[in-house]
């Protein structure tokens, strides 16, 4: 059973630009939204200390933030959770892979994104393993 970070906040309805720039965070902190205003992260100690940040962020810009520590009861939610989170990052693996595979990719560039994709890649997939094969094999030609 996993341990994971929850987050449920509320936001002035104006400016939106507040709305926005807090869903891109948790986006880039590579955050699975459950249900309608529901965040979810695994409990890992960079993305606790994510969180807070972002808790005191939302409450600096007049809202509300409410941020608990959860366990699922239920093997099967919490599969599902795990899941979500795989589906978000082997997207950005699978459009890697395919970019690797022609001529002449942009190396750097496809580097910094598979970067990227593993600081949200909490469960270790099998994709993100190939695309860094394959990116060392790229840069070795």
């Amino acid at each position: 059973m996993s341990s994971w970070l929850l987050l449920h906040y509320k936001l002035p309805n104006k400016p939106s630009a507040l709305r926005v720039y807090i869903w891109r965070k948790l986006k880039r902190f590579g955050a699975v939204l459950l249900h309608e205003a529901v965040w979810v992260l695994p409990d890992l100690p960079r993305t606790s200390e994510q969180i807070q940040w972002l808790a005191a962020e939302i409450e600096e810009m007049g809202g509300n933030a409410f941020y608990w520590q959860a366990n699922s009861l239920m093997s099967s939610q919490e599969d599902s959770i795990v899941h979500q989170f795989q589906e978000q990052v082997d997207k950005v693996y699978s459009d890697l892979l395919k970019r690797l595979e022609k001529s002449k990719p942009d190396l750097q560039e496809i580097s910094q994104e598979y970067q990227r994709a593993l600081s949200q890649d909490f469960f270790h997939s099998k994709l993100g393993l190939l695309v860094r094969e394959k990116l060392t094999s790229k840069r070795g030609e």
